[in-house]
């Protein structure tokens, strides 16, 4: 199995009392308070996933993780990562015990505030985690935040994230999120590579979204991902793959309003469905989900 993020890091309380501390929800991390056992395993996680990403994440992934305080050794100081953000593209990194209200989530991120699981995986969660913790939120989406592009497309999402409940919308929206920044795909130099932090953290859907022959590999299209379900409990049935990390930076700068008002009058997809309008980069042959019971 692997790693998996509950939804699109929002959406449930916070937190095993499911009360804030604090009206943001943040927390302090507390890293002095972190045990030698959680800083072992975080060296095993992290060496794990190092290694297996080295080739098959993208150059953007790579030059992030390079350039920030992240290492083998220990977990991650949030504040020591958010001097390196704030000084690249104005992001900080704030602590918080879980999943956070949308409300919250996105007022963070249009203030350009990354919330992150304090907490880390027990031992035997090692491949298997519903619940975001500082793997996955620090390995898989900080070093993406160096980069301009995904700095300014995440705090827009932010934005639009406020303004998508208003509307009634959010689930559109939120499957934009879930098949870019969680699950995304890149065409570069030497083939796909991956910039989704629901990929880049896991160890067994990296293998399985660039390698394994079942899912579909499809040329991203806005209102086709916002048609699409997904899955929060195993690997995804599709994968959106983009030219270049600029086209999230179109997306930030449209009005979603007419969008969602032709969405909202078209049928829903299923994850694991292709269409006729769909520019297929690989037409994957259902093997895995068929396996699954789910065809």
């Amino acid at each position: 199995m692997k790693a998996r993020p509950a939804s699109p890091k929002h959406g449930l309380a916070a937190g095993e009392a499911g009360r804030p501390v604090r009206a943001d929800w943040t927390i302090d991390q507390d890293w002095e308070h972190y045990t030698a056992q959680e800083h072992a395993l975080w060296k095993t996680l992290f060496e794990r996933q190092a290694r297996l990403v080295r080739g098959r994440a993208c150059r953007e992934f790579e030059a992030g993780l390079r350039d920030l305080p992240i290492d083998a050794d220990r977990i991650p100081d949030f504040r020591r990562l958010s001097d390196v953000l704030a000084r690249r593209t104005g992001w900080q990194v704030v602590a918080v015990p879980g999943l956070v209200p949308d409300e919250v989530f996105f007022d963070h991120l249009a203030h350009r505030r990354f919330p992150a699981g304090q907490f880390i995986r027990r031992p035997d969660q090692l491949d298997y985690l519903e619940e975001p913790d500082v793997f996955h939120d620090v390995f898989g989406h900080v070093p993406m935040l160096m980069h301009p592009v995904l700095a300014d497309f995440v705090q827009a999402y932010g934005q639009g994230g406020l303004r998508a409940q208003r509307l009634g919308v959010l689930h559109h929206l939120a499957r934009v999120y879930w098949y870019t920044v969680e699950f995304g795909l890149i065409s570069q130099e030497g083939g796909l590579r991956i910039y989704g932090s629901g990929i880049i953290s896991s160890h067994a859907e990296s293998l399985f979204a660039l390698d394994h022959p079942s899912p579909h590999r499809v040329r991203f299209d806005l209102e086709r991902v916002m048609r699409t379900r997904y899955r929060i409990d195993d690997f995804q049935e599709i994968y959106f793959v983009l030219h270049d990390l600029d086209e999230l930076l179109d997306l930030a700068r449209i009005d979603f309003a007419p969008v969602y008002e032709r969405v909202r009058r078209l049928p829903e997809i299923e994850p694991g469905e292709l269409g006729a309008e769909d520019e297929v980069l690989a037409r994957g042959t259902g093997a895995y989900a068929a396996r699954a019971g789910r065809s």
